[in-house]
């Protein structure tokens, strides 16, 4: 992927402008695609969970609705299955926006 190098100070906003976000950053119906799921340590149980149930590189996903207290939980759409996940499991999930 090509970028140009934008920063206006807020981290944020860099991020988005590469294209590189977590899960739990992203608007409500963006699409974007799965790149990897990172585990705190090599045996994460959260991690290996959210791989087992479909958080796969290339994967579509998006934000379905947000809990109202604090954002969480979040709803996640994975291909045709949702899921609810707290904001630190979405957290794990490295993607980029579908273009």
């Amino acid at each position: 992927m090509k970028s140009k190098c934008a920063y206006n100070g807020n981290v944020n906003s860099f991020y988005l402008y590469l294209n590189i976000v977590n899960l739990s950053d992203l608007s409500p119906f963006t699409p974007a695609i799965v790149d990897t799921v990172s585990g705190l340590d090599s045996n994460d149980p959260i991690a290996k969970r959210l791989r087992e149930l479909g958080f796969v590189e290339g994967e579509p996903v998006s934000i379905v609705a947000r809990g109202p207290f604090g954002a969480d939980p979040i709803l996640v759409q994975i291909g045709y299955t949702r899921f609810a996940l707290r904001r630190s499991e979405a957290q794990r999930v490295s993607i980029h926006l579908a273009s």
